[in-house]
């Protein structure tokens, strides 16, 4: 047996009885009773695989199964996933460099910050080293839930596992997160632009604070990504866990972000950093032509029906300009015109907050 094969048991073939033909009665007689058969043993055909049974284990005594993870793991045909192990303590910092972060995640009762609340939110704080990108020191973790008020709806329920018993009472510690987030340099979410309008909604500390949005930030199909999805991004690195309840969300999002990047000489933790420094934009084609519609589509604009106009966000402002002359050939036909566009930092960005608006002349 080779090392890379496994050693299952199978059913011993077994001899079968071949059927006896039954003799048609002939019509209006009774039929004889029939004679004793000869039995006759012929060839059975393979039976088929199967394996014996693993004796149950119970929760937490799998550490002998390790040895047995890695025996499938080095055969091509097997992919094992491991539960995440949230790590509260990292290596202390090689350099001066610090940059202190929050790791953060809500469930809600819903989609609109404007209507809907918080029932759960959670933070890591955490330092990262710059010269390396990775978490140094302890990680501080704050979950609590929230009464919002209000019946959690059943499909809320169904997801997070977390019912209106549960949140009954409860608040938030205001104090308690107030202190965590002093010399914070930085709020990372995964889905900032739904995360933060609700911080901000129910704590104004978060206004005053940068964020970046792991899942907007990083060029995840780039990086040959099949998903940016929080879940598909922990199963590429070989890990499962229990999603949708916020603190699990966090450790699983600090645990991603801390592997380096496929195509980058970074992790992702370096990457966001360094990504909330720089200003990103909203470029609107200001009163573009009607016929320019699909082209403008097709190159990835929203309509806003509110403000009646075309936009997209771009990221810096090498491709701002590169983006200027695309709408003048392919939206405006190279007619002179002045589109608006809003300069995002790290202070506005994903929030319901405008950022500065600037013109530009096409």
């Amino acid at each position: 047996m080779t090392p890379n094969q496994l050693d299952f048991a199978f059913v011993a073939e077994l001899p079968t009885l071949a059927p006896v033909a039954k003799k048609r009665a002939p019509r209006g007689k009774a039929a004889p009773a029939p004679a004793p058969a000869m039995m006759e043993r012929t060839a059975a055909p393979p039976a088929p695989a199967v394996a014996q049974p693993l004796a149950a284990i119970p929760p937490g005594g799998c550490d002998d199964l390790e040895p047995l993870a890695m025996t499938l793991e080095a055969h091509p045909d097997y992919r094992v996933l491991r539960r995440l192990k949230p790590r509260l303590q990292w290596p202390s910092a090689t350099g001066d460099g610090i940059c202190r972060v929050v790791v953060l995640d809500t469930e809600t009762t819903g989609l609109d910050h404007s209507r809907d609340k918080i029932i759960e939110l959670a933070l890591l704080r955490v330092d990262i080293d710059l010269a390396t990108g990775l978490p140094v020191g302890e990680v501080q973790v704050y979950d609590e839930l929230e009464d919002p008020g209000m019946p959690i709806p059943k499909e809320v329920q169904d997801i997070t596992g977390i019912n209106n018993a549960m949140v009954a009472g409860q608040r938030l510690d205001e104090a308690g997160i107030a202190t965590l987030l002093e010399g914070v340099d930085l709020v990372i979410a995964h889905n900032a632009g739904f995360d933060r309008p609700f911080c901000e909604a129910r704590l104004a500390a978060f206004s005053h604070l940068a964020w970046a949005c792991s899942l907007a930030d990083i060029p995840w199909r780039e990086q040959g990504k099949r998903s940016s999805k929080l879940e598909n991004l922990a199963q590429d690195l070989g890990c499962f866990y229990d999603a949708h309840r916020a603190e699990m969300d966090c450790h699983a999002l600090l645990a991603v972000l801390a592997a380096k990047l496929p195509l980058l000489p970074h992790t992702g933790l370096a990457h966001v950093v360094d990504q909330a420094h720089k200003p990103s934009y909203r470029l609107m084609a200001t009163n573009a032509p009607f016929d320019a519609k699909d082209k403008l589509k097709a190159r990835g604009y929203r309509w806003s029906a509110e403000q009646k106009v075309w936009s997209t966000r771009i990221g810096d402002s090498k491709a701002l300009e590169a983006e200027f002359a695309w709408l003048k050939e392919n939206a405006y036909h190279q007619r002179a015109v002045v589109v608006q566009f809003e300069k995002l930092d790290a202070h506005v960005r994903y929030s319901s907050r405008p950022g500065e608006m600037l013109y530009h002349q096409l």
